[in-house]
């Protein structure tokens, strides 16, 4: 089994930044990829933005240029730098990690005001 708690969400002005983090747990092995979702209520979750074992990164074009995931190995953690947000940006964030299955984490609330 995989645990993963995300961290970082809160209340941000439209133009300010945040960065969450998803730290994993448990049986962690053969990772073929980590990704952050957001959701918000009534509509499905969206990918936001994946990153390969080997490092390779993609992105929703609507956060291009503002959002940088990145991962610690050695920390076992995955970290979502958030720049210039918007408030369409506002939503769950969800951490997912892909090895044998997919495993979620419970989410964390980003709340972006105009």
């Amino acid at each position: 089994q995989v645990q993963l708690v995300e961290s970082g969400g809160g209340l941000v002005q439209a133009g300010g930044s945040l960065r969450l983090s998803c730290a994993a747990s448990g049986s962690i092995f053969s990772i073929i990829s980590m990704a952050w979702y957001r959701q918000v209520p009534g509509n499905q979750r969206e990918l936001v933005a994946t990153i390969t074992r080997a490092g390779s990164t993609n992105y929703v074009d609507s956060v291009k240029g503002r959002f940088i995931i990145s991962r610690d190995s050695a920390k076992n953690t995955m970290y979502l730098q958030m720049n210039n947000l918007k408030p369409e940006d506002t939503g769950v964030y969800y951490c997912r990690l892909l090895n044998t299955r997919i495993y979620w984490g419970q989410g964390t609330q980003v709340t972006v005001s105009s």
